[in-house]
């Protein structure tokens, strides 16, 4: 078992999703690299200051705007987007997916309430799907359909649709202002990856991919390895199959309490970071993130559903959810990377009629920071990158308190 503490912990997480030293891919194909790298892209159809997978892009890769990660999705095909846990998934991965969705649509009971409740709307929808190809809820009136209730969609037609797409018949042939258009499966997909994979194969790579995506993991049930479909005794053998082989590693994080586990295939980038050097395929093209600070998106996995506060002892909850009156922070807060601390959050919001990117709010973890030089240096290149992929020509920063902060971030933006 190998033994680290807290701050190789850090490194190894950050490094792993492309955030530390600093970014390392550039441009469209950069795009896919970051993508492929993370492991899974979530997707959220929120939109303030820009959509939560386009700020995570941002943060790792060089040269991108929004929606970029479209053009690598579904123009190039490369990757394809599916889930109630909504993510861009590598393409070349859908065999091991469509065994997933075939899970899905035999045991997930809200599924198979949908295809028994919706059954004539399902059969419709792939009849109209076979004649016109691409098919968008939109295209269906709300006074020819039967109204639901579901969260899923308010029309028969949006049901049977999500149904089909859940279930591996259909997929995402594009986006219209967020919206899924859709094709079936066979339009979509190269035709050497419609097919299945082994149970067996499909199961060590659900374990392998969720422990590669957290960096360190103990496999939680709510995620995607949930739907691995064996039960607990078969999921202890495989586990411990895995070890043996070296698939996975175990390590302990000096200062936590439970054993996680790692891919075999990083002990030796684990064992770099714990001599205190930094793997070369990690080497940055431009600045490090102690030079520029980065602002992570609210749902990046390294800062996500509590993260924050294990990996960095930072408090991070997204508001946005939340009453007004119960948000400490605001709407939008963005957490901001220093080096490989959490050491800020901020709010803002886009106004789009004068082009301008307010802050509505900045707040440090420590005070100290609104007086250190380098810190606002790093913080004045951050805002500066940020505005220019946001692309605004404007920045108001009155909302800052510190002088020095103030000072840099409207500079640097001017």
């Amino acid at each position: 078992m190998l033994t680290i503490d807290i701050y190789t912990a850090r490194r190894f997480i950050l490094g792993k999703q492309g955030l530390w030293p600093g970014r390392r891919w550039r441009g469209t194909a950069g795009i896919a690299q970051a993508m492929r790298s993370m492991e899974y892209l979530q997707l959220d159809p929120l939109q303030i200051i820009a959509r939560s997978q386009d700020i995570t892009l941002h943060s790792r890769v060089l040269e991108t705007v929004p929606e970029l990660w479209e053009d690598v999705t579904y123009r190039q095909r490369e990757f394809f987007d599916w889930g109630g846990w909504l993510a861009a998934r590598p393409m070349d991965e859908l065999p091991y997916w469509r065994v997933v969705m075939q899970r899905e649509r035999d045991s997930n009971t809200r599924i198979r309430a949908m295809a028994d409740e919706h059954a004539d709307a399902i059969a419709e929808m792939r009849a109209v799907l076979r004649e016109r190809g691409i098919v968008s809820n939109r295209d269906f009136k709300m006074a020819t359909r039967t109204r639901t209730q579901s969260y899923r969609g308010r029309k028969d037609s949006a049901l049977a649709l999500y149904y089909l797409w859940r279930t591996g018949e259909v997929m995402t042939h594009h986006r219209e202002r967020f919206e899924r258009v859709y094709a079936l499966t066979e339009m979509v997909a190269p035709p050497h990856l419609i097919f299945e994979s082994s149970a067996v194969e499909t199961d060590r790579f659900l374990i392998k991919k969720e422990v590669s995506f957290n960096g360190l993991s103990r496999i939680s049930r709510t995620s995607d390895s949930y739907s691995r479909g064996e039960p607990d005794q078969a999921a202890k053998r495989l586990f411990e199959s895995m070890l043996a082989d070296g698939d996975l590693i175990e390590v302990k994080v000096e200062g936590w309490k439970a054993v996680h586990l790692a891919l075999g295939s990083d002990a030796g980038i684990l064992s770099e970071l714990n001599a205190g050097r930094i793997p070369t395929a990690w080497t940055p093209l431009e600045t490090t993130t102690t030079e520029e600070v980065v602002f992570l998106a609210p749902l990046d996995p390294v800062s996500a559903r509590g993260r924050a506060k294990v990996l960095f002892g930072f408090d991070y909850v997204w508001e946005v959810y939340k009453p007004l009156e119960k948000r400490r922070y605001g709407y939008y807060t963005l957490p901001i990377l220093w080096g490989e601390r959490l050491v800020a959050r901020f709010d803002g919001k886009l106004n789009r009629t004068t082009n301008t990117f307010i802050l509505l709010g900045l707040w440090l973890e420590d005070e100290a920071l609104g007086r250190d030089e380098a810190f606002a240096e790093a913080m004045a290149r951050g805002f500066a990158r940020f505005a220019g992929f946001l692309g605004v020509n404007k920045m108001d920063v009155t909302a800052i308190a510190e002088p020095l902060l103030r000072k840099c971030i409207s500079n640097g933006s001017a």
